[in-house]
């Protein structure tokens, strides 16, 4: 199993450290000949805007749908926003997911928090599955799900944090920072079956 990390900015090392904990290969990922021989990949959080953009100056949104439209990817926060249909604003995104997202929808990275998740997928990779304690950081809420995509996970207010759209998945939070590798390896699981 080869795992790519898009490295462009954000905290793409503690991904690259989880995924590598649990036996599979990993590569930095910046420009598309990056992409050869992947079977997933990680967008991390960090600041969408700012990723969008180096990707348009990389060459890397074409390649990126075309690998989104046949193999796993994973969004966290930021990472989210971009693989998203509708982000509220103008800023480049890679579309393929049928969600709307809020920036910031939690407020400045002042008002960061952790909470503890179900996380009922995760029942496939473990199956006491305890809730997972994430961290949200300037994080952004998954407005609406909509066409082939599913509410993976919510708050207790029902606020939605996951989604899933076939081996796509979309979190607000960052698993990478709680280390508890089981979305992770939910991750490469989804990655083995695309």
């Amino acid at each position: 199993m080869h795992i790519g990390v898009l490295a462009l900015q954000g905290d793409f090392a503690e991904h690259l450290a989880a995924v590598a904990r649990l036996g599979a290969a990993t590569r930095e990922v910046r420009l598309p000949a990056d992409l050869n021989g992947l079977d997933g990949l990680i967008i991390p959080g960090g600041e969408s805007t700012t990723i969008g953009k180096l990707a348009v100056d990389f060459g890397l949104i074409e390649p990126l749908q075309a690998f989104g439209r046949e193999k796993a990817i994973w969004g966290t926060c930021a990472g989210a926003i971009f693989l998203s249909k509708d982000a509220r604003r103008q800023q480049p995104l890679l579309g393929l997911m049928d969600i709307t997202v809020e920036r910031n929808a939690f407020g400045r990275q002042v008002q960061s928090f952790a909470a503890s998740l179900h996380i009922p997928a995760l029942a496939t990779v473990d199956p006491g599955n305890a809730p997972m304690r994430v961290v949200f950081i300037r994080a952004p809420l998954i407005e609406e799900v909509s066409g082939n995509a599913e509410v993976l996970c919510t708050l207790e207010d029902g606020r939605i944090v996951a989604a899933q759209q076939g081996c796509l998945l979309a979190t607000s939070f960052h698993p990478e920072l709680s280390g508890d590798d089981r979305l992770h390896q939910y991750f490469l699981k989804l990655a083995g079956g695309a």
